[in-house]
């Protein structure tokens, strides 16, 4: 969050060294900052991470459809998955953000962090080119990469349980973020899911609320014994 963050240390973090550490410090600025921001950067990110993941599941899982590698594509790349990568490098503390951004907690925010990722990807692309990027990004992605498998192409367990409420024409689940734990960089959200019409509710926790909505809703699931793992 510094006007001049610590290139060396995020540098090491990540396990690249910029040639142009501008390119770097473009990427960790945010457009709440600076109207030279990281919004160019992200965009080319965006467009890169979903190549170099599309491009390892193609090779990956040969037996698959194009339903299911869209599938866990989609899973890889998606805000929440990148902004766990973000807190992972401790990337909240080298963003430069405007004083309404720093104030509001936008430091912590999924969607900024996982900007910030993207933006870092397509900055390193600019720097080294493609083969330099692809290997960084696999290398960042590399234990989420190594636990997929087929199963887990089917859907979220937020919208089974919608899909299975809908059925049966009953009201939606409530969402509610019970508590937040931890320091900034490293919070555990503790969120409930209620069914009003079949009197239940469920708890769920995560690093951020989306995954903790996630834990509810598979445990809401369990308990209407729609599912038994």
């Amino acid at each position: 969050m510094n006007n001049r963050p610590d290139l060396d240390r995020i540098q090491r973090r990540i396990g690249y060294q910029f040639h142009d550490p501008e390119l770097l410090m473009l990427a960790l600025t945010h457009r709440s900052h600076s109207n030279q921001n990281n919004e160019r950067l992200e965009f080319l990110g965006d467009s890169l991470v979903n190549m170099i993941i599309a491009e390892y599941l193609y090779h990956h899982f040969e037996r698959a459809r194009e339903g299911q590698l869209s599938r866990l594509r989609a899973r890889m790349v998606k805000g929440v998955t990148l902004a766990e990568i973000g807190r992972e490098f401790e990337l909240g503390q080298y963003l430069r953000l405007g004083s309404g951004e720093m104030k509001s907690g936008g430091f912590r925010r999924d969607s900024i962090l996982a900007d910030a990722v993207e933006s870092i990807i397509g900055a390193i692309y600019l720097d080294s080119g493609f083969e330099t990027c692809r290997e960084r990004v696999l290398e960042w992605f590399d234990k989420r990469l190594q636990r997929l498998d087929i199963q887990d192409t089917q859907k979220d367990p937020k919208t089974r349980l919608q899909e299975y409420l809908q059925s049966r024409q009953f009201p939606l689940p409530l969402y509610e973020v019970i508590s937040v734990d931890g320091e900034a960089h490293a919070q555990t959200f503790h969120v409930s899911c209620a069914l009003p019409s079949l009197d239940r509710k469920t708890t769920g926790a995560g690093s951020s609320r989306r995954i903790a909505e996630q834990q509810a809703a598979r445990a809401a699931l369990k308990q209407l014994g729609v599912e038994t793992n």
